[in-house]
């Protein structure tokens, strides 16, 4: 039996092979994350005598491309968790740690759990994709809060609760009304300095012009919030931030929608995406972004999975850990995921 023990890291990756009772078939060596020095590899540890179990820890995105290679070949691949492997013997006082020690105490694990080792299986591209547009999701909504909130904070400046007047719900390419308004009447003598009948009149022509309904009673309140506003004099400085800001945030706003739209359409092609539309509370938008987040694999037994579906749907506190879920929650899905599948 052929321990192969592979630390990885961007752009290269350590690789010792090691046998029962501490015998070491290949001294820890460098390899290049290229196709032809993955492709030697992965024939140079095919021509071992014996059986051959590869064990590399899952590092973001940087494991991917060995561990496809490698189980393309025919390899056995496991992807470990790095905790596993940090907790793994660690009784020595003293902590060396470096690419081939690393690469050594991977192949040691790899020797340890031979048996309880679970078989890497790469994603099918529908479930990489929407994995990775939800990763690209979660940014663009962090920098996207943000941003709002920055552009409130500017707004505290020159239209106080300007922001709190609109309640309109998002469009569906991310817009949204408050915004949209700021960015042509940035400050609160942009409308203050007109008449009620001439502000009711071009705010007219501005819902109309943005695609917004028009209520009669709307430019009276935005007119009584522009007179009491307490906000500082004109300048071009603040226009030209207030302006930015907004345009920067529309942008952001824009690739949400985006990547929201996409993530929908890529989990309507996963077989279990009728199961999670049933779940309670679970629309188009959270049922997306659950199955990514859970990373169902295609490898689970329709019955079991629809079972965990199902488990999931009954307790309303461990939908996704997207929701903020505590850490209680969170333990119950990963308990329940451990019993029925793991």
């Amino acid at each position: 039996m052929n321990a192969v023990g592979i630390d990885v890291s961007k752009g290269k990756s350590m690789v010792c092979v090691m046998r029962p009772f501490g015998e070491v078939v290949l001294e820890p060596f460098e390899v290049l994350h290229t196709a032809q020095n993955l492709h030697d590899l992965a024939e140079k540890l095919k021509a071992l005598d014996g059986e051959t179990r590869v064990v590399l820890e899952a590092t973001g995105n940087y494991h991917k491309p060995v561990a496809f290679v490698l189980h393309d070949a025919g390899l056995f691949v496991s992807v470990v968790n790095p905790v596993l492997i940090h907790d793994y013997d660690n009784n020595s006082l003293r902590r060396v740690k470096t690419d081939r020690k690393d690469a050594v105490k991977i192949a040691n694990y790899t020797l340890d759990k031979w048996t309880r080792l679970r078989q890497y299986l790469p994603e099918d591209d529908t479930r990489l994709a929407l994995k990775n547009c939800y990763r690209q999701y979660q940014q663009a909504v962090a920098i996207r809060t943000m941003l709002k909130n920055n552009l409130i904070s500017s707004l505290d400046l020159t239209f106080p609760d300007a922001n709190k007047l609109f309640s309109s719900p998002v469009k569906s390419n991310g817009c949204e009304k408050w915004v949209d308004f700021i960015g042509d009447f940035w400050h609160s003598e942009c409308v203050s300095s007109l008449s009620a009948n001439a502000f009711a009149k071009k705010y007219l022509k501005w819902c109309q012009k943005h695609g917004y309904v028009f209520t009669r009673s709307k430019p009276d309140e935005i007119y009584a919030c522009a007179v009491n506003s307490a906000s500082l004099p004109k300048s071009p400085t603040s226009k030209l931030l207030i302006q930015q800001q907004v345009a920067q945030l529309k942008a952001v706003s824009q690739s949400v929608a985006a990547f929201r739209q996409e993530m929908l359409r890529l989990s309507q092609q996963l077989p279990e995406f009728d199961t999670v539309m049933e779940m309670y509370g679970v629309g188009p938008s959270l049922g997306s972004q659950l199955m990514a987040e859970i990373e169902m694999s295609a490898a689970f037994p329709p019955r079991n999975l629809s079972l965990l579906l199902r488990e999931l749907s009954r307790s309303q506190t461990t939908l996704a850990r997207s929701l903020g879920m505590t850490k209680e929650s969170a333990k119950l899905v990963q308990q329940f995921c451990e019993e029925h599948f793991f």
